[in-house]
């Protein structure tokens, strides 16, 4: 027991949510209400309204001055970006996004005028994705603006991709290259008029990876698979945890864009740091059994998808590790965004 007085290491953003929730309510209880996966992945899984589909459901929050600021997002952005962090959470378990409910918070200084422009945002992301936006709810707030989507898709009974099916042997794979979106937060907090593009659009309009995740659900190809919101080194870290597995990821075959390179070289950041620890970029990341990667490679350039093997999966203690251009092997700090936590 903890003495009165003494100190208590502060708990990060899933420690929390696990003191939170965890032993609430019966794994058999669970079962009977319909639920085949709860808190601890990209969305929730349950029993759908037939027995050849089963419901996909996920929830994210953007917060004023957490999540976004004037100088770095509009407010269409604001929208935008709300409804694709939730389409990321369903593509990441290879489903298809189909209804959303929004809820607002709104202090004074959102007008309606703002809130219009956000809601152009939304729905502009919405109609790329074919999600039907049904309903939610609409509050005050004292002084910040909170938008929290809930976001219903559907899978195929059975076949959701979770984030615990990593073995050794497999490869570590993803769908795009990382660390865009942090540069282009970078430029955009610095008032840097020289950022590429491409690094901007990163982070004001990223997007999901639906396409991916469903071919990697389609062809059984993908046995754990996660997206990259918090980060490359924090995504390897929670299917290393899930799965019980270590994952090794090497530096040389991590994609970097020339932008992202170029930018950082620019501005005194080291790419690498972006690209493992910098976040919502919306690839997905995952692993792979080696007899599929040629297949794999394959049908992802046929499609005109990116796709990188970046590590391999081994047995031993949970963790991630990375190797050197010179073959040094090192911990990965399990490291990325993480409200609740510092630095």
């Amino acid at each position: 027991m903890t003495k009165r007085g003494s100190a208590v290491p502060p708990l990060d953003e899933f420690g929390r949510i696990r003191a939170w929730t965890e032993g609430r309510q019966s794994k058999k209880w669970m079962v009977e209400a319909g639920v085949t996966l709860g808190i601890g992945d990209d969305a929730a899984v349950v029993a759908g309204g037939t027995s050849a589909t089963e419901w996909l459901l996920a929830m994210d929050t953007m917060v004023e001055e957490v999540h976004f600021l004037d100088a770095t997002m509009s407010e269409s952005d604001v929208g935008y970006k709300a409804l694709a962090a939730n389409i990321s959470d369903i593509a990441a378990m290879g489903g298809t996004p189909k209804f959303a409910l929004v809820s607002v918070s709104v202090p004074p200084a959102w007008n309606a005028e703002r809130m219009k422009l956000l809601f152009d945002g939304l729905y502009e992301c919405a109609d790329k994705y074919q999600v039907a936006v049904i309903g939610g709810d609409t509050t005050s707030a004292p002084s910040h603006l909170v938008v929290a989507v809930t976001l219903m898709g559907f899978v195929e009974a059975g076949k959701a991709v979770r984030r615990d099916g990593a073995r050794p042997g497999q490869s570590v794979f993803l769908t795009g290259p990382t660390g865009l979106s942090a540069g282009g937060l970078h430029g955009l907090l610095n008032n840097i008029g020289s950022i590429p593009a491409r690094l901007a659009q990163a982070h004001q309009r990223p997007s999901p990876s639906v396409k991916a995740g469903r071919l990697l659900l389609e062809t059984g190809w993908a046995a754990s698979l996660n997206d990259v919101s918090d980060g490359v080194a924090s995504e390897a870290w929670e299917i290393a945890e899930a799965s019980g597995v270590r994952l090794l990821l090497k530096e040389t075959l991590l994609p970097i864009s020339g932008e992202l390179a170029s930018y950082a070289l620019e501005h005194g950041i080291q790419p690498l740091d972006l690209v493992l620890y910098g976040g919502e970029d919306y690839v997905l990341l995952g692993t792979v059994d080696k007899q599929h990667e040629h297949s794999m490679k394959d049908r992802f350039r046929r499609e005109g998808i990116p796709l990188f093997i970046i590590g391999e999966v081994e047995a031993g203690e949970p963790g991630v590790a990375i190797q050197s251009a010179s073959g040094k092997v090192k911990p990965m700090d399990k490291r990325g965004y993480n409200h609740f936590s510092k630095g």
